[in-house]
């Protein structure tokens, strides 16, 4: 079992800031997101596209802004469980037990659900033999790329994760990179340097193809791919990959028995507090009178519902607000040292 001061569900940017809020106020916290990487919508819906409402800074990229976010909390080593989502959540003498998808379980006085509107999935592939091979010939995400080493592996998708794999991929596989359309979506210098290993030989890519058909028993063995003329394509094949892009589903959190509006969660706007005490919502799955859905007001509200887990998490200390300017407290959390 994972004690901690704060179990956050959600990595994007909100979910990162209240690490920070968290932090430097003396709490610990843990991390558990559903995708593979850390950023939430910023890293998979727009890693390259600029931001321009974020406070004193321009313009910036949703890369950009999730490695600051990062670099920002690194004195508080915070741990981050990705590939996992919570299944299960319980109040145990006034503190909550969560169990995920990896059977690990956390024990906290607070939970702050800070999943954007809701939790992020791959879309699947949507054959009907397909669900079988799941996890076993079929992924959609990489947690070890040496699996696939000498491997004969069909990537589809147009993004930046396939574009990304395809590239990293095949240097230790066999790849063909398959996509519905003749263009593509991803990184422009990434398609460039595919393109080039293609003319080389390195590896095939097949576009205005779809996944048409699986073959295989305890493996698979082969697909079948169609193009938009009807043509029919065999590819002996070890695995798939897909990258079809995200759903966003609300997942277990529907079932907590929080105050639901549609698919966002009610919560009072002093501390972001849902209607079980102990639980906030912050970003976009929460809703309030006069809710903006921007960053920076997922920030304000990362910031307030960290007081109040402060006073949860330390109910025999008083809160005490500090600036960071002149709190020699914080600044040595921070590991730098008061001027």
């Amino acid at each position: 079992m994972i004690k901690t001061d704060t179990l956050i569900v959600g990595a994007g940017p909100v979910g990162i800031f209240a690490v920070h809020q968290l932090g430097i106020k003396g709490l610990n916290c843990q991390v558990v997101d559903n995708l593979d990487r850390i950023g939430g919508q910023c890293i998979e819906l727009y890693p390259d596209k600029p931001i321009y409402d974020i406070p004193a800074i321009p313009a910036c990229t949703g890369k950009e802004l999730t490695n600051n976010l990062l670099k920002q909390i690194e004195p508080f080593k915070t741990t981050f469980h990705l590939n996992e989502r919570v299944n299960e959540v319980s109040n145990e003498n006034g503190q909550w037990k969560v169990k995920t998808s990896k059977n690990k379980v956390f024990l906290s006085p607070n939970i702050i659900i800070a999943g954007g509107v809701g939790s992020f999935e791959p879309r699947k592939i949507s054959l009907n033999d397909a669900e079988k091979y799941e996890n076993k010939n079929i992924f959609y995400s990489v947690n070890d790329k040496n699996k696939f080493k000498g491997k004969n592996v069909v990537i589809f998708g147009g993004g930046d994760s396939a574009l990304d794999w395809t590239l990293e991929l095949s240097k230790i596989a066999n790849i063909t990179l398959v996509h519905r359309r003749d263009e593509f979506r991803g990184a422009p210098h990434t398609l460039s340097e595919i393109k080039k290993l293609e003319k080389k030989g390195k590896l095939a890519v097949k576009t205005k193809y779809q996944i048409n058909s699986i073959e295989g028993n305890s493996s698979i063995k082969s697909i079948t791919i169609k193009n938009d003329d009807g043509k029919i394509e065999k590819i002996e094949t070890n695995y798939i990959l897909g990258f079809f892009g995200l759903i966003m589903q609300l997942g277990p959190i529907a079932q907590w028995g929080l105050n639901m509006d549609r698919k966002t969660i009610k919560v009072n706007t002093e501390n972001f507090q849902t209607n079980k005490k102990g639980i906030f919502a912050i970003g976009d799955i929460c809703s309030y009178p006069g809710k903006e859905r921007l960053i920076l007001s997922g920030f304000h509200e990362a910031a307030l519902a960290s007081v109040e887990c402060f006073k949860r998490a330390r109910p025999n200390e008083k809160y005490r607000f500090q600036f960071t300017t002149s709190s020699k407290e914080i600044q040595e959390r921070l590991g730098r040292k008061l001027k």
